[in-house]
């Protein structure tokens, strides 16, 4: 479990490091913060497409280990070639290469959190979870802060070098992962396209998880919606646009301590009721920063969103786990990866230009979807009820059928 963890820290601390250090790289190498978003949202965008596909080969794999190293080479080759392409060829090209870039990124998320239940017996999954969880709190707090430093001090193409060396320097944690214990089945256009249906239809017919994967991609556009505000919070409160990736900072120092907390409770709350609770505490935040006026209240609604969003992770991690069959458990994971970062982006998205005319009304945005979260978590738990009676707590009666 401790090098598995190891590995995802080191892994999602890079792939947190490359998203900041390719918006330098596009802003240093042409001038124009629009090609620099571009880029930035090709390298996301493209992870939606990869998520299944990757999740259901992982499924299928013999060697998960080996698929998840090979992800991790083909996501760093891709870093590298947009790095020294930029510039030199036509944009469009480099904007190409970096959606391919994009397409193995789940790796870096649900495809290391989907193996935890190889590693770690049952007994333990709850610690492994609120750890897991804690990874991608010090990732995000770690990696930005490395590629603004390296950025600053040695330039842009360092900060790109720097995070695809992290993400190689998780390949050999890969080893460690077991064996698949089933029989190996062959790979086949057709096998792959059956196994990503019957991972859709697991997402959609368990209740559970279709309530987890709504409720979680809300909150998660919401919080890419605050996260496209922090520079003109940071101009408004604190004095610069750059003192708001301090509060990011106080973020994941909050979701950090929530979630070491959490991994050592005897009782932890149930993680259905921790997913609905969240985002009316993001929401609760959200409505902090609007009214914030100086930096200790606007300071205490970036840890208040910590103290949410630490554990809000760790229960998604335990419904997923909980309710996905064995046979579509890293499908679940990645697709469930791809969904959250899409809507991140698209929040961010929608978010910059309402931001630009008035931030009061992106945060007052950005609050709401929180509050709609919370409410879908209650709709589609009444829709499965009504539609078909009590839910099932599982997809299907056996490992790999729906």
């Amino acid at each position: 479990m401790l090098r598995l963890l190891a590995g995802a820290t080191t892994a999602r601390t890079g792939d947190e490091m490359s998203g900041p250090a390719l918006l330098l790289l596009g802003y240093a190498q042409t001038g124009s913060a629009a090609t620099a978003a571009a880029l930035l949202a090709g390298i996301t965008a493209s992870a939606a497409l990869g998520g299944p596909v990757l999740g259901a080969l992982l499924d299928r794999a013999a060697r998960p280990g080996r698929l998840l190293a090979v992800s991790l080479v083909l996501h760093v080759a891709g870093l590298t070639v947009v790095l020294l392409t930029l510039g030199r060829v036509p944009f469009p090209l480099t904007l190409l290469t970096a959606l391919a870039a994009g397409t193995p990124a789940p790796a870096l998320a649900g495809g290391w959190t989907s193996r935890l239940s190889t590693v770690v017996p049952e007994h333990r999954l709850h610690r492994a979870h609120a750890l897991d969880a804690m990874t991608y709190s010090a990732a995000s707090l770690l990696g930005p802060a490395l590629a603004g430093l390296l950025g600053r001090l040695l330039g842009a193409p360092t900060a790109v070098v720097a995070a695809a060396v992290l993400i190689l320097l998780a390949v050999p944690a890969t080893r460690g992962l077991p064996h698949s214990q089933a029989p190996a089945e062959p790979v086949t256009v057709r096998a792959v396209a059956r196994d990503l249906r019957q991972g859709f239809a697991c997402l959609v017919r368990s209740m559970p998880l279709a309530r987890a994967t709504v409720t979680s991609t809300l909150s998660c556009l919401g919080q890419g919606t605050f996260v496209a505000c922090v520079p003109l919070l940071g101009a408004r409160v604190l004095g610069t646009p750059g003192d708001g990736a301090l509060l990011l900072s106080c973020t994941a120092v909050a979701a950090l301590g929530a979630g070491a907390v959490l991994g050592r409770l005897r009782r932890p709350p149930s993680p259905d009721t921790v997913l609905w609770a969240a985002p009316l505490l993001l929401a609760l935040a959200l409505a902090a920063a609007t009214a914030a006026g100086g930096p200790a209240l606007l300071v205490a609604a970036a840890l208040l969103a910590g103290v949410a969003e630490g554990p809000q992770l760790t229960a998604l991690f335990a419904v997923r786990h909980r309710e996905a069959p064995e046979r579509l458990r890293a499908q679940v994971f990645t697709t469930g990866a791809s969904v959250k970062i899409t809507a991140f982006a698209l929040g961010a998205a929608l978010a910059g230009p309402l931001a630009s005319r008035s931030l009061t009304a992106a945060l007052v945005m950005a609050a709401a979807v929180q509050l709609l979260a919370a409410a879908a978590h209650a709709v589609v738990g009444r829709a499965f009820v009504r539609r078909s009676g009590p839910a099932t707590r599982r997809c299907g009666p056996g490992p790999g059928r729906v």
